[in-house]
């Protein structure tokens, strides 16, 4: 579907880069604007905010549950990157917000 993001990246491995603190954090320098982007993460970088302004609309289902996995494991396990992320993408906070309920309704609990 022409709406939808492309799905070219959609078999990546997401659970060896969120365990990978090296390629994590290339991965985060990518989208924050401080580092080298791979072409999975030009990708990402591009599209991340208006996923993040639209609820996701024009991700792929593998998409929406990598966006639920990594959210998950980076508080859990990256809190600091989470962070970061949500200061860059969120300064507001205003989507913060939004999330939080379809978060908790899965069990994630997003600190303070």
């Amino acid at each position: 579907a022409d709406d939808k993001y492309t799905d070219k990246y959609d078999k990546i491995n997401l659970q060896e880069i969120l365990e990978n603190k090296r390629l994590l954090e290339s991965y985060m320098d990518c989208v924050l604007g401080k580092g080298k982007c791979t072409p999975e993460g030009k990708e990402l970088k591009d599209h991340l905010q208006e996923a993040l302004e639209t609820g996701c609309e024009k991700c792929t289902e593998a998409q929406e549950r990598g966006a639920e996995t990594s959210i998950d494991y980076l508080i859990k396990n990256e809190l600091e990157i989470w962070k970061e992320l949500t200061a860059h993408f969120d300064p507001d906070g205003k989507w913060r917000k939004k999330y939080e309920d379809r978060a908790k309704a899965k069990g994630i609990v997003i600190p303070e």
